[in-house]
């Protein structure tokens, strides 16, 4: 039987919430506000939260062993969350859709449960498997805002990276890095039923992809194609649901295809070379960290002062 307390408490390692640099992640409409229920408690921007909503956030919050007030901790949690969305929304940050369900496939995992079971779960409980997703949702998208609106607070200088090199002893770290571009179907909002027609579109012009110099004139040729330049990455810098198929693909080559709530894309992979200067060694080191136990439940005080921020700005009516 799952234990609800650890499995709750492991949630933010399971997620996978480091910051990653969003040029790549598809973004995912967050939803306004859930509208689980008939009575509506508060209105964050115009956005309303509804006793649906804090029902579903109160069971949460007991699988998490959570004391004192529940309701009252529930329409604050949910009320910040709102307002963030607004944060994350303005800097175009979001997760996609897949990083959600990926995590939520992670979760179940990492607790030794089948997709099925969780789902089960989260019905019986109350919580339910929406309002699971959207916590995820936000819970990996905040981060990513935070960084986009105050930059990479953490930088290593190259005196940092000298004496982490010197203390471990190791030689300097070498990363591969990459050169990318987005090769976008897309699929209107609605027109979702031809995402199917879409997909074996795209798989079957990523196979006779010219290659990155060739790639506006290829998309030229195609229906509703566009296509984006990335620019560099290093690799622990990939986001998650692109890190697999980028690393697996060939220099020159492309990753298989993704729907993402844009249509369906693929990454051609333009370069890819070794390199071991300050910057790999840099991305290296703050991977690590990130993996260190109880890393990831530290809080930055930069999502403080950007809550703060928001908050001031925004029109929050409690009813």
């Amino acid at each position: 039987m799952l234990s609800f307390k650890t499995a709750i408490a492991a949630l933010s390692i399971s997620f996978g919430m480091s910051v990653i640099a969003p040029a790549i992640a598809p973004q995912i409409m967050i939803a306004e506000a859930a509208g689980g229920g008939t009575s509506v408690v508060a209105v964050v921007n115009g956005s309303p939260i509804t006793s649906g909503d804090v029902a579903k956030r109160v069971a949460f919050l007991r699988l998490q062993r959570a004391k004192g007030n529940l309701n009252s901790l529930a329409k604050q949690q949910l009320v910040d969350e709102a307002i963030e969305r607004v944060g994350v929304l303005s800097t175009g940050t979001s997760v996609s859709s897949d990083e959600v369900d990926a995590a939520y496939a992670r979760f179940a995992a990492n607790n030794k449960l089948s997709l099925e079971k969780l789902n089960d779960i989260m019905k019986q409980s109350g919580v339910t498997v929406d309002h699971f997703k959207s916590f995820i949702a936000i819970s990996m998208s905040w981060p990513r805002a935070v960084q986009a609106r105050f930059g990479d607070s953490n930088k290593m200088t190259a005196g940092d990276i000298g004496a982490r090199i010197a203390k471990s002893g190791a030689n300097r770290p070498k990363v591969n890095e990459y050169i990318l571009k987005q090769v976008i179907f897309v699929v209107p909002e609605n027109k979702k039923g031809i995402t199917g027609k879409r997909k074996a579109e795209a798989e079957a012009s990523r196979k006779n992809f010219p290659g990155c110099d060739q790639a506006l004139a290829f998309a030229a040729t195609l229906h509703d194609v566009s296509v984006k330049d990335l620019g560099r990455f290093l690799e622990p810098e990939l986001p998650d649901n692109w890190k697999g198929p980028i690393t697996k693909a060939p220099a020159g080559g492309t990753t298989t295809t993704q729907v993402t709530p844009r249509g369906v894309e693929f990454i051609a992979i333009c370069s890819k070379r070794e390199v071991s200067d300050d910057a790999a060694a840099a991305a290296v080191f703050r991977e690590e960290d990130l993996k260190k136990p109880g890393k990831q439940n530290e809080v930055d005080p930069n999502a403080k002062k950007y809550l703060e921020e928001l908050r001031a700005k925004a029109n929050v009516v409690m009813k």
